[in-house]
């Protein structure tokens, strides 16, 4: 999380991005009602996935290769452009304990990827007349503990709101509860009516990315539709995408995750990560899926299959005051600006999985790094982005900390 100092600056730039964020959503709602959800060509995930390894992108190949050599990639990899598969691999261990080798189709937990698909929920059900973005949380939940949340300020990080995790897992370890069965939604948010933990600070004052803001939001989803989360993002996000193996589990439904990719921390593969009960509540984390699924959501996301155009170019407009002069964060998407460019991204780091989905919007080009062991790997990504040809993005490519808050 970013521990920065607030100043009289700071406070402005947030009114101002306050300001132009809200009239920003008063022309995407005019233009959304104009404009109804045109598909420019037939979707085809099989074509779309078509890759010969022979056709390698022999450049990024070896960019990858020496990053597993030096770095210790771990993990599954997709680079396109222009609607092409160029390059696609799969590097080292799913399980290094049963010497289990990734396959490309492996799926991984997607950690805080996961927030690109609830943020997507959430304006689909935006665009359906069933929520409104400035809508407070306390009308779904009347015993939310905290005034002032606003589904706005859950989707830009904004809310002031105590990270669930440390608190959760604070609770658990106070109280010898037990720990073998997952949370749901619905327990996690009981827990914080009950226990009204002190938040960070109060709505909207600052930029303060946790796990808590998308957590209510998938509760949200939940509370609104009457499905399951995992039931609603397969019915309306990954079954029009093409998405045949992505799946949200939850601990609180499953004994054991069915996935065979297991999460490495510390650097280390004597490290293997079993899930817990914290791995029970969703939308913040929780979506399990490969590399070329990630990409078929690109797709979508691009060919309006999903969200009207002017709904996800309000996604994708900063909502808050950039660090660095590089980065700030849209509605459920991290942005990256260069002069010229902009890149919109979104970072993962959950129980020994890490990674960092791409897509630059303008030279239309999609990266997806998903690894399982969390080894600093993915901050030494600045070959890869000079041979794909986008922006560097990434704390490395700058002097300071550029984006480095907790996943």
């Amino acid at each position: 999380m970013y521990k920065s100092i607030l100043t009289f600056a700071f406070l402005s730039s947030s009114i101002l991005i306050s300001c132009s964020s809200k009239q920003n959503d008063k022309t995407a709602i005019n233009s959304v009602q104009a404009a109804p959800v045109k598909p420019s060509v037939p979707f085809d995930p099989k074509a779309l996935l078509a890759y010969d390894p022979k056709d390698a992108d022999k450049h990024i190949d070896a960019v990858m290769q020496e990053l597993h050599r030096t770095r210790g990639f771990n993990g599954n990899v997709l680079v396109a452009k222009h609607g092409k598969v160029i390059y696609e691999k799969a590097i080292g261990w799913a399980d290094y304990l049963h010497r289990d080798s990734l396959k490309i189709g492996s799926q991984f937990e997607l950690a805080s990827v996961t927030k690109t698909m609830t943020s997507t929920a959430i304006l689909m059900l935006w665009e359906q007349g069933k929520l409104t973005l400035d809508d407070d949380v306390k009308k779904y939940f009347p015993d939310f503990p905290y005034d002032g949340v606003t589904i706005r300020l859950l989707l830009t990080h904004r809310s002031g709101m105590m990270n669930y995790v440390y608190f959760t897992d604070d609770l658990y370890r106070a109280e010898h509860r037990d720990e073998r069965k997952g949370l749901s939604n619905q327990d996690e948010m009981a827990l914080i009516a009950q226990y009204k933990p002190r938040p960070f600070n109060k709505p909207n004052k600052r930029f303060l990315y946790n796990n808590s803001n998308f957590m209510v939001l998938g509760s949200i989803i939940e509370k609104i539709t009457g499905q399951s989360y995992a039931d609603f993002m397969k019915t309306h996000i990954f079954n029009p995408s093409g998405m045949e193996h992505t799946a949200v589990y939850s601990k609180a439904v499953y004994q054991k995750i069915p996935v065979d990719v297991v999460g490495h921390d510390r650097g280390q593969w004597r490290y293997s990560v079993a899930q817990n009960f914290l791995d029970g509540p969703v939308g913040d984390k929780g979506i399990y899926s490969t590399v070329g699924d990630l990409y078929l959501f690109d797709r979508a996301l691009r060919d309006g299959r999903l969200l009207k155009q002017a709904t996800m170019d309000s996604a994708y407009v900063p909502r808050n005051p950039m660090i660095h002069g590089h980065f700030s964060y849209g509605y459920g998407w991290r942005i990256f600006e260069a002069p010229g460019k902009q890149v919109i991204y979104h970072t993962g780091w959950w129980h020994g999985f890490r990674h960092i989905y791409l897509r630059d919007i303008q030279d239309d080009i999609t990266v997806v790094l998903l690894t399982n062991l969390s080894n600093g790997s993915l901050l030494k990504l600045d070959d890869l982005f000079n041979a794909v040809g986008m922006p560097i993005v990434r704390k490395s490519a700058y002097k300071g900390n550029g984006d480095t808050s907790d996943d």
